[in-house]
């Protein structure tokens, strides 16, 4: 212990990259960047924004940490701290949400399991974005259920970074190695910013024994990024990450078997994307980008001769959007072309390509309705052609009161997994399978006055042949088949209020519902199912911001009932104290009433956990 935290002094005086204040300001950002770029303001679809300053508040240390704080959204945790989360939305499964870095979409094609890992460390990250409902449905493949869109920071500044922190709950490891468990990351990163191109590096290390026996993890990440500008109307951006993550997975696939497993994941990531204004009126932006995933799954991690599984999972992907702003409205249009490759011990080789193609029409009818129509059609070389169209409204009363409106399609095409796995006798796919259709119908009111803003929502949602792995007895694999029809209503709602007293001293509250009410209708009643019954019933976020000169206290509470668990109400806290110009100290409490509770099958997460970390800005 007294060598990390000399670790954490050290790091301190040499490291720092950039404050809030040195970043692109979002007050008014322009959303999901590879379609029609809009002002929140002006969105008429169910999106809302972490930027830069909430993240840096909450008591999170990565990307899965702060979208638990996420309104609708639900991250499912089997390894805390990162080591390995799904995250669904609005009662989908973790397969029907679309991640993008960027504006590129991150699928893995293996396994929905691996989505979040990302090569990103959350000091890199200037806002998250996510969009609900059917609107979602332009994204194309696997945006069932919505869409999170991860931005990284672009420098203003020269600079440097440092981060450092250590972590435990005070408990020892009885059924093995007797220490303390704990847990430590470091983060370091630099910015280059010059009149016409710049560059960002940030190298990341978090290990730790886990929360439980055969829980332990090291997570590795490098990530760099260089934006140029030929001029006013031509830039390129390009970027390279890599992340690997090694975990014990005791419980995490096949309890009570695999308590001696183990898995370790690598990613890397190639994006090259351009923005072209070829006049005052068109727009183009191609992208390219390459996906790399390993998965080395080993159930018995003392003998991998036997029962190891190896994923070589390879991803390339192109596109080229094109907007035309017109005197009567804009029009987006595109197309990507994505092939996917697989390699595997226990799914063998399999390839598949995938076309699309969408359209986007936005225009003002009037002064105060605004209309959305869009198209995708897609082709894919096992499930052929399909049509999804969609339409998204918003009509103005007042300068306060905005009344929004969606309805639309999609589809999520199955992964290798779901198709062809063979872990016999645990887990066996199913080639059979049909893609996951879905309508979905939306509407809602968004309304801002002075320092409130209030958003509210009902939606339906039909999802024909909802995929989930199913089996009659536990003497059985688990199967994956098309298991029947889901029928969703639900409601989410979102409040937000800030007021300060002065210069000095402010305060924010915000407090977010969503309540699902999932009717299944499936073909036979007597089989069990490991995903259907565990969405959200209920959910209720509140956070709470002080700040008084250079401090901070945050508090952020979550209450969750799922269709199948108990329900369970998480307390986090963190102090913020700026010390100097560029340095602050924090404290984490994490699970503050030390609540035992689970999120994935009888995998327990951490009790009470206290952190204690250091942040340090070079300019």
């Amino acid at each position: 212990m007294k060598r990390i935290f000399i670790l954490i002094s050290f790091i301190g005086y040499g490291s720092f990259a950039q404050e809030v204040k040195d970043t692109i300001a979002i007050n008014e950002v322009s959303l999901l960047d590879n379609r029609l770029n809009t002002a929140i303001s002006k969105e008429n679809r169910n999106v809302y924004v972490l930027d830069k300053n909430q993240i840096d508040r909450l008591p999170a240390k990565t990307i899965q940490e702060v979208l638990q704080y996420a309104s609708g959204i639900d991250l499912r945790q089997r390894g805390p701290f990162g080591a390995q989360a799904d995250v669904s939305m609005d009662g989908g499964s973790f397969e029907q949400t679309l991640i993008l870095l960027n504006g590129t979409k991150v699928i893995d094609h293996q396994t929905a399991h691996n989505a979040l890992n990302l090569p990103i460390p959350l000091e890199a990250v200037e806002r998250i974005e996510v969009i609900r409902g059917p609107a979602a449905r332009i994204y194309g493949n696997n945006s069932l259920t919505g869409v999170i869109n991860i931005v990284t920071r672009q420098p203003k500044r020269n600079g440097w970074y440092g981060h450092a922190y250590i972590g435990s709950n005070f408990e020892k490891d009885q059924e093995d190695t007797k220490d303390i468990f704990s847990n430590r990351g470091i983060q370091m990163g630099g910015t280059i910013a010059k009149e016409n191109h710049q560059h960002q590096l940030f190298v990341s290390h978090e290990t730790g024994n886990g929360t439980r026996y055969n829980t332990a993890f090291e997570n590795n990440k490098l990530y760099y990024q260089t934006h140029y500008q030929f001029n006013t109307k031509h830039q390129i951006t390009a970027s390279y990450g890599y992340v690997k993550n090694a975990f014990g997975a005791n419980g995490f696939y096949a309890a009570p078997g695999d308590k001696d497993s183990k898995e370790i994941v690598e990613t890397s990531m190639v994006i090259l994307q351009a923005k072209n204004q070829l006049s005052d009126r068109w727009k183009i932006q191609p992208r390219f980008s390459y996906r790399y995933n390993f998965d080395d799954y080993r159930y018995f991690k003392q003998d991998i001769s036997r029962a190891r599984s190896k994923h070589y999972a390879n991803a390339f992907s192109g596109e080229l959007n094109a907007t035309y702003d017109g005197n009567a409205g804009k029009l987006g249009f595109g197309a990507e072309y994505r092939n996917e490759q697989i390699n595997s011990t226990s799914i063998q080789s399999h390839t598949r390509d995938n076309l699309g193609l969408y359209a986007e029409y936005k225009t003002d009818l009037t002064s105060k309705l605004n209309v959305n129509a869009e198209a995708y059609i897609n082709y894919n070389s096992q499930y052929q052609w399909q049509f999804f169209p969609g339409i998204d409204a918003s009509y103005k009363i007042g300068s306060h009161l905005k009344i929004v409106g969606n309805v639309g399609t999609s589809q999520r095409i199955p992964s290798f997994t779901d198709l062809y796995l063979d872990q016999r006798p645990g887990n066996i796919g199913n080639s059979e399978l049909k893609a996951e259709k879905a309508f979905q119908i939306e509407g809602g009111v968004k309304w801002t006055k002075s320092n409130w803003s209030v958003n509210a929502y009902y939606f339906y949602r039909k999802i024909d042949h909802f995929i989930d792995w199913i089996r009659q007895t536990t003497d059985q694999p688990w199967q994956a088949n098309n298991f029947g029809d889901l029928k969703t209503n639900g409601l989410n709602a979102k409040v937000n209020y800030h007021y300060a007293w002065n210069k000095e001293q402010m305060v924010k509250v915000g407090l977010s519902y969503a309540y699902l009410d999932p009717k299944f209708k499936q073909t036979n009643t007597e089989l069990a199912s490991k995903y259907r019954i565990e969405s959200l019933k209920h959910q209720w976020i509140n956070t709470i911001d002080y700040q008084y000169k250079n401090f901070t206290l945050s508090l952020s509470n979550r209450y969750l009932t799922r269709q199948s668990y108990k329900s369970y109400a998480i307390t986090d806290v963190r102090f913020n104290y700026r010390t100097f110009k560029n340095t602050t100290f924090y404290m984490d409490i994490q699970n503050v009433m030390n609540t035992s509770y689970n999120e994935v099958g009888a995998i327990p997460l951490p009790n009470r956990w206290l952190s204690f970390g250091v942040k340090f800005i070079g300019i």
